[in-house]
């Protein structure tokens, strides 16, 4: 029997055992639960295992998971470490896997054996085809054409395995089956998850924002029950947004939604704005129902600003190309 605690404005309750955690969700349905398992904290009205109804005082049984894709993935355990260089520890029983984007492991035990797979490793049993059209999936989407599975291949006992993240930002744990099954997240961002997620195509249904909105025609959509771990660049915000409510955000800051909220562009406002307001031509519009992840530092953003300061060496008297552009001019005083 699980034991829930429920969250309000901030004010948390619990620990509650199932049937008291269902009446009071009955009751309220505006806040979050979390038990343990969960990864995060979730929205109450997003929580099947809480949507249960009472019969003359007793609690039937849960519905099943709004994911009904077939395979289910492996249950994980995991930790993150770090602040702004963050990597995840995945702890595997023995027959468990996860799958990890190329190049993403930091270190595993001895135990772990590695196997490199075409596509996202979901396929395993599939045929060529099946095999090459995930890769082509994943190739699109921007990530390479392989993934690798990490199993554990003993007997007995735990073992771990560490994936790090690219440059410095967030991981975020997420489990699918909290969310619908589905996860729509820019491309690049995806770093792990449990054996038997699937990585697809979404693919953006208005011309102007195929064009404009920052991810381009082609998202990332993130299937199955199982835990993923996205990574994007600074801090994370995590907003849950009712139904019709509406958040701008700059196109490049988009993470991650789920799938009720409906992305769009929109322009910034006046020509001045446009040319002088330093924000570009249009930003995101995310419009509940749903949760929506946003991050501080796009990986653009980053690469814009080292490649500005590389075209514009510094004058500095401590630096060498200040150095190097005080000699150019002639100055030869230091």
């Amino acid at each position: 029997m699980h034991q829930w605690y429920l969250s309000y404005n901030g004010q948390q309750m619990g620990p509650l055992d199932t049937a008291a955690a269902v009446a009071q969700a009955a009751k309220n349905p505006n806040g979050h639960c979390w038990r343990n398992g969960f990864a995060e904290w979730v929205p109450i009205a997003a929580c099947a295992e809480l949507r249960s109804e009472s019969v003359a005082g007793n609690v039937t049984s849960p519905p099943p998971p709004a994911f009904s894709g077939g395979q289910r993935a492996d249950v994980i355990d995991y930790k993150i470490y770090g602040e702004d260089m963050q990597f995840v520890e995945i702890e595997l029983d023995p027959g468990e896997s996860a799958v990890a984007e190329a190049g993403a492991m930091m270190y595993k035990d001895a135990v772990v054996q590695m196997e490199t797979v075409f596509g996202d490793g979901k396929q395993a049993s599939g045929g060529f085809m099946d095999k090459l059209m995930g890769a082509g999936k994943r190739l699109v989407t921007g990530e390479s054409l392989f993934t690798t599975v990490f199993s554990h291949a003993g007997g007995s006992g735990k073992a771990k395995v560490a994936f790090a993240a690219p440059y410095p930002g967030t991981i975020v744990p997420m489990t699918l089956s909290n969310y619908g099954g589905r996860i729509i997240c820019q491309k690049d961002s995806f770093l792990a998850a449990a054996r038997g997620v699937s990585i697809g195509l979404h693919f953006q249904r208005k011309v102007m924002t195929a064009l404009f909105g920052g991810e381009g025609f082609i998202m990332q959509k993130l299937e199955g029950d199982g835990l993923v771990f996205v990574h994007a660049g600074g801090t994370i915000m995590e907003r849950q947004l009712s139904s019709g409510e509406r958040l701008d955000v700059d196109t490049g800051c988009v993470v991650a939604y789920t799938d009720g909220v409906n992305f769009d562009i929109k322009s910034v406002g006046s020509v001045k704005s446009m040319l002088f307001g330093g924000e570009g031509v249009f930003m995101a519009t995310l419009t509940g129902p749903g949760k929506v992840w946003i991050q501080s530092l796009p990986f653009s953003r980053l690469a814009g600003r080292m490649m500005q300061a590389a075209m514009k060496p510094g004058r500095d008297e401590g630096s060498a190309l200040g150095g190097l552009g005080r000699i150019l001019d002639g100055d030869n005083s230091f």
